[in-house]
């Protein structure tokens, strides 16, 4: 007797290495994207108190992480008046969480089909092995059970592929939901600064030249 899963077995296999793939790249990029924010703000705030504005930016475009790139954001705006100065930090924010987060959806979704794929799966094998039980000729006992085997392997693989990716999807939205509470915890602080130092006159709310 041949094991096999039918075409949806090859469907479910093509889809675990697709999630794998996705997985490990976003895992990769949060991982990268979490800095300690409140050293990394300190820092600029420092800089920007003696008035090195050109400075500061450099250090966010360096650093290139969605924390700087939120900074950065506040600090070129910082001569345009509070809300405006909110306005553009929050939509340099969404951006950023937007732009990790544009995968994190295409693993939910794999999960989700997973299962569905595997009942597919499993529908096809049966109505095989009923039109084999149904036909005129004699079916085998080999021909039943590769009939048999061809609807149990994609609903067994379709859960084994779902369960991890319920795993993997959930570990990623706990590490981008935290990223997501340093972003608007560095906003604020960023924000609460500028504007303070706008409204004392101080180095910071100068234009840099």
């Amino acid at each position: 007797m041949t094991l096999t899963g039918g075409p949806v077995f090859w469907i479910l296999l093509a889809l675990a290495v697709a999630a794998a793939v996705v997985f490990f790249e976003r895992f990769l990029e949060l991982r990268r994207a979490q800095i300690d924010w409140q050293d990394f703000v300190k820092g600029v705030v420092n800089i920007l108190s003696r008035g090195n504005i050109d400075e500061a930016l450099a250090i966010c475009e360096d650093t290139a992480v969605p924390v700087a790139n939120v900074v950065a954001t506040a600090i070129r705006h910082r001569e345009g008046g509070e809300r405006a100065l909110r306005d553009a930090v929050d939509a340099q924010g969404r951006a950023e969480i937007g732009r990790l987060d544009r995968r994190l959806a295409s693993l939910a979704i794999m999960g989700q089909i997973a299962p569905l794929l595997g009942l597919l799966g499993a529908f096809i094998g049966m109505i095989k092995a009923v039109m084999l039980a149904n036909s005129g000729a004699l079916a085998t006992k080999t021909a039943l059970m590769n009939a048999a085997m061809e609807a149990l392997i994609p609903a067994a693989l379709g859960l084994a592929v779902a369960i991890p990716l319920a795993v993997m999807h959930g570990s990623l939205r706990i590490r981008m939901e935290r990223i997501v509470v340093e972003l608007e915890a560095a906003a604020t602080s960023i924000v609460g600064f500028i504007g303070a130092q706008a409204r004392q006159g101080a180095p910071a709310a100068e234009e840099a030249r």
